[in-house]
């Protein structure tokens, strides 16, 4: 078994967070510092350690659906976050996701992420294989979100949205789904479906036709729907939710 799948599945970070680790010299292998990010390993026989903790694999994963608020990171350690506002002291870190989760004793993940001003569904589990599946670009998994912004669209720039813009730092965004479903004198609603999940991509994308962001929420993955639940409040995923998530 791969050295990052391993660590996946033991809750520790995703594949890719994995090899973070590995590359910043922190992932031991029977007491040898790891280089080599695609290194096998033998979970029986080997012994795996990040920052001197010794990683034992999980026999159970947890699926949590969290309706994260406003005003988070989503991160585990802020003084960590190089996102941090500027001028910002470290000692003033900024409220993170794992505040309000504090009794899951379990080592959970985020399934991508949501920026500091956005709010709304994001999954966390323990489970690698399926943080692989629903972040992986090239997997299309649709993420539908609520959006106000500054202004009135002209309907080429929706199409323009729609068929895909330049963002600013060169990259082309793919196809997405956008809807105006609302205006009134100075602002603008629109529901936006994406299927790559770059960073900030919505924000940027809007950016870029020229509209500011005032409210960006995501409501769905999928046909998977934040539904009711209230703001910094958790759930554990139904059987038939994770089932639906596999088959994605």
């Amino acid at each position: 078994m791969r050295i990052n799948k391993f660590l996946a599945e033991s809750g520790v970070a995703s594949r890719r967070g994995a090899d973070k680790l590995i590359e910043e010299g922190r992932v031991k292998l029977n007491g040898k510092t790891l280089t080599a990010v695609g290194c096998e390993i033998d979970p029986e026989r080997d012994t795996i350690t990040v920052d001197g903790k010794k990683i034992k694999p999980l026999n159970r994963y947890t699926y949590i659906m969290f309706n994260k608020p406003k005003g988070c990171v989503t991160t585990f350690d802020d003084s960590k976050d190089k996102g941090r506002i500027e001028g910002e002291k470290p000692e003033n870190k900024r409220k993170t996701v794992y505040d309000y989760l504090k009794d899951i004793n379990k080592r959970l993940v985020p399934v991508g992420r949501l920026d500091y001003d956005s709010e709304g569904l994001l999954l966390f589990t323990n489970d690698g294989d399926m943080v692989y599946k629903l972040t992986h670009p090239a997997n299309q998994i649709p993420k539908t979100y609520q959006v106000t912004i500054e202004g009135h669209p002209s309907q080429s720039d929706i199409e323009k949205l729609r068929n895909g813009v330049v963002l600013d730092d060169g990259v082309k965004t793919g196809h997405a789904i956008v809807t105006l479903t609302g205006q009134d004198d100075k602002y603008s609603k629109l529901e936006i479906t994406i299927f790559e999940g770059k960073n900030r991509e919505i924000r940027r994308m809007l950016q870029a036709v020229g509209y500011n962001v005032t409210l960006l929420r995501r409501k769905a993955i999928g046909d998977l729907k934040l539904g009711g639940l209230a703001r910094g409040t958790y759930r554990y995923l139904t059987d038939k939710e994770i089932k639906y998530l596999k088959k994605l």
